[in-house]
């Protein structure tokens, strides 16, 4: 009876919070902001949705290639992944001995992260989702006008080695979400919009496009270090791409 009571317990608590329990995401109340790329300091607006509480890994994406054998690192096609795709695995079922399986997955593709976020029913996130939720800290959901917190996040840039930290081991946000700086960059479903040809980055309606962008739009605030680079990285990949500090986390609409 005491255990049953609990359990009860934790699961009240689980379910009165921002995370929801059952699949391990975070509800995002979606508003308008001004991303660090855009013209005209243009507000955009992000819509209501989920988001992972934390960033897929070794032992989620273990589980997906068992399921999916396309996906294991001896069959995958050149087409989707480079060749180090996986490779701190010992083979398409075994980690590595370094490697932890509550850390975050690295060295997989944006074509294996979607194919991944599919499956489970979701989709990656987009640039403007995921830098609304990570321009949070603590205590509030936008902390760019803090000096402090774009330090803490370039401070993290110099740090060797974070991708084999366990998954949850930096600090919770505004909206209850953990290592969206301080662990792993992620990849974002259209990672590579900011590089694009036409008037606006909104504009990308093919893969040639979204991979391959002629000309970057111009900065609102170049003095965000942090967020510039960023976006950087991002406009220097391409979707085969894979990178031992680069993972990922799915999202879902709110329906």
């Amino acid at each position: 009876m005491k255990i049953v009571l609990r359990l009860a317990i934790c699961l009240f608590i689980c379910c009165i919070s921002k995370v929801n329990c059952q699949s391990k995401m975070a509800m995002i109340k979606g508003g308008e902001y001004i991303p660090l790329y855009g013209r005209d300091s243009v507000k955009v607006l992000v819509n209501d949705f989920f988001i992972d509480v934390y960033p897929v890994t070794n032992k989620e994406f273990l589980a997906f290639v068992k399921e999916n054998k396309q996906w294991r690192k001896s069959k995958i096609i050149k087409l989707f992944a480079d060749k180090n795709y996986l490779v701190a695995w010992k083979n398409d079922t075994l980690l590595g001995e370094q490697q932890q399986l509550i850390s975050p997955v690295t060295n997989v593709s944006w074509f294996a992260a979607k194919s991944y976020c599919e499956k489970k029913g979701k989709r990656l996130p987009t640039v403007d989702e995921w830098e609304y939720v990570a321009m949070a800290n603590e205590k509030v959901p936008d902390a760019r006008k803090f000096k402090t917190y774009n330090t803490f996040i370039l401070g993290w840039y110099e740090k060797p080695k974070t991708f084999k930290n366990k998954v949850g081991s930096t600090f919770k946000n505004y909206w209850g979400v953990y290592d969206l700086h301080g662990l792993v960059w992620e990849w974002t479903s259209d990672f590579n919009s900011v590089l694009v040809s036409g008037e606006s980055r909104k504009d990308v309606d093919n893969d040639s496009n979204l991979f391959c962008g002629s000309a970057a739009v111009g900065a609102t605030d170049l003095m965000n270090y942090a967020a510039f680079m960023r976006y950087a990285t991002r406009g220097s990949l391409k979707a085969r791409y894979t990178m031992k500090n680069l993972g990922f986390r799915c999202v879902k609409d709110k329906n």
